[in-house]
């Protein structure tokens, strides 16, 4: 007679997850990782022009003031037009063509621009208090260039290369005569502005 065999419990069966949980992870993984590689493409080549217009008119504005200080509340007052044209301008282009402005590429690109910017305006009264106000033209054009390369880093191809052209222009005018200031300002702020807003808005629209 044999002996009986134990009696082994059987294993408890675990239910897979319901199918459309699975399609909703991973339709979220998807959409995540395109999200991550996307480019912020709402850089508007108009709003770009527009500003590049306003810098003209600054320029020669600016040529005409005799005093340091009037000289500087004339770019200051472009700055912050500027600021709003261009951030208007890209609220234009964002809602046009359904792009979200709170995107992962949007908030990059933000991250990336913004603290060239935060330096240049940090610098901005301590030379000018320091007496060289002379340099603050290359500082800004070479500033505001490196925050577009960074920034451009996440956006078209077209950006960053505006960017270094900035840059190669700041360089220039750290070391041209002061009387050149405001012409290297325009050919910066005006012409470049121009010239790739005018490029962004043929190859990218708007």
């Amino acid at each position: 007679m044999t002996d009986p065999q134990p009696v082994r419990p059987r294993p408890r069966l675990v239910s897979p997850p319901a199918l459309h949980l699975r399609a909703m992870d991973n339709l979220r993984f998807i959409r995540e990782t395109m999200e991550g590689a996307a480019f912020f493409t709402a850089v508007s080549g108009l709003g770009e022009v527009a500003v590049g217009v306003t810098a003209l008119v600054a320029a020669w504005i600016a040529s005409r003031q005799a005093a340091s200080w009037a000289w500087l509340q004339v770019w200051l007052w472009e700055a912050l037009v500027a600021s709003l044209l261009t951030v208007g301008a890209i609220v234009w282009k964002a809602r046009r063509s359904e792009q979200s402005l709170l995107s992962q590429p949007s908030r990059r690109f933000v991250l990336a621009l913004c603290p060239p910017l935060i330096a240049g305006a940090l610098l901005t009264p301590v030379l000018l208090y320091s007496g060289n106000v002379g340099v603050l033209p290359g500082v800004w054009l070479l500033l505001y260039g490196t925050g577009v390369v960074t920034g451009g880093a996440f956006s078209v191809r077209t950006v960053p290369v505006m960017g270094m052209a900035f840059m190669a222009l700041g360089a220039v005018t750290l070391v041209a005569p002061i009387a050149w200031r405001d012409a290297l300002l325009a050919a910066g702020f005006g012409g470049l502005h121009i010239l790739f807003g005018g490029v962004i808005a043929w190859r990218h629209g708007g």
